[in-house]
């Protein structure tokens, strides 16, 4: 087994989306090769209903799936298929753009004013950008839960992981999403296919991702690894690159450890990107924005 080495710890940096909503970007709109095939995420937690109750009112997606996961508060949500409805603490809300879809999200906050969630950019594959477009809801009651001997806890979102599978399926990143939680003190490993990418991201408690990078070796018990200086401390909102490896190991802090694991098969294409839409060629996405321009941007029969 090879414990994927730390390639970059990065911290979430504030930005402006949609109609004026302030949230952290972990990673987007720049040099995504190390991420492919993703393409965004996004750490959306607010406590100032005046920093997102004006939401993303509808724009379009082409080329992309987003899977957008909620922690506190409602999202409300409509689109040019005629969904509607509210993603609430818990639920999923996955989408695939296709062939292009107009949406939107407006954030509605619990009593206590908080809307907290994450949104998540998968790429589609050339083969795919162009496909009718889906959409998918799931309540939090029907995403699996597996709690470890230690305590360890992962929900899964998305994939096969200790033997339970998550309820999203279908998407073409065959994406892994978990949301991990390492009770305080406890050290944990966790298996990463080798041929896929994976970062994770951590938004509540702290601790220390095992860097197996060298001039070190590859950490074994006797090592102390925890104690050294090269695995950096990652608290909330910091995202975890990692390189190629087998597993990814974690030593949690002294109020625990909750983050984001997520993993997925590299397209290797070429990515042409102009906010919302995602494609293969610059040709491509001017002729996305003629349509937008003339009206036949949707390619079904059900528009806004």
């Amino acid at each position: 087994m090879s414990i994927r080495p730390i390639k970059r710890l990065i911290k979430a940096k504030p930005t402006l989306e949609g109609a004026g909503v302030h949230l952290r970007r972990a990673f987007g709109f720049g040099n995504t090769s190390d991420f492919d095939p993703f393409l965004l995420l996004d750490d959306f937690r607010n406590d100032r209903p005046e920093d997102y109750l004006a939401g993303f009112p509808w724009h379009p997606h082409r080329g992309i799936e987003t899977i957008t996961y909620v922690l506190a508060g409602t999202v409300e949500h409509g689109d040019s298929m005629g969904n509607r409805g509210a993603i609430a603490a818990g639920d999923v809300q996955w989408m695939t753009a296709g062939s292009g879809i107009i949406h939107q999200e407006m954030p509605k906050g619990d009593p206590k004013g908080r809307m907290h969630g994450f949104q998540l950019w998968g790429n589609l594959p050339s083969s795919l950008k162009m496909i009718a477009p889906r959409y998918q809801e799931i309540k939090a009651g029907e995403i699996p839960v597996v709690t470890d001997d230690d305590g360890t806890q992962a929900r899964i979102v998305c994939g096969n992981f200790w033997g339970k599978s998550g309820p999203v399926e279908g998407m073409a990143a065959d994406p892994i999403y978990l949301d991990v939680s390492v009770p305080p003190g406890k050290r944990k490993t966790l298996p990463v296919e080798t041929t896929r990418h994976a970062f994770a991201y951590v938004f509540a408690g702290s601790g220390k991702f095992c860097n197996a990078s060298g001039p070190l070796a590859v950490p074994t018990e006797g090592v102390g690894w925890a104690d050294t200086v090269p695995p950096t401390e990652a608290e909330d909102r910091s995202l975890v690159l990692f390189d190629r490896g087998d597993e990814v190991t974690i030593q949690a802090g002294e109020k625990g450890i909750r983050f984001l694991l997520v993993s997925g098969k590299p397209l290797q294409e070429p990515v042409a990107w102009y906010g919302p839409i995602v494609m293969n060629t610059q040709e491509q996405l001017r002729q996305a924005f003629e349509e937008l321009q003339k009206g036949t941007f949707l390619k079904t029969e059900s528009q806004k």
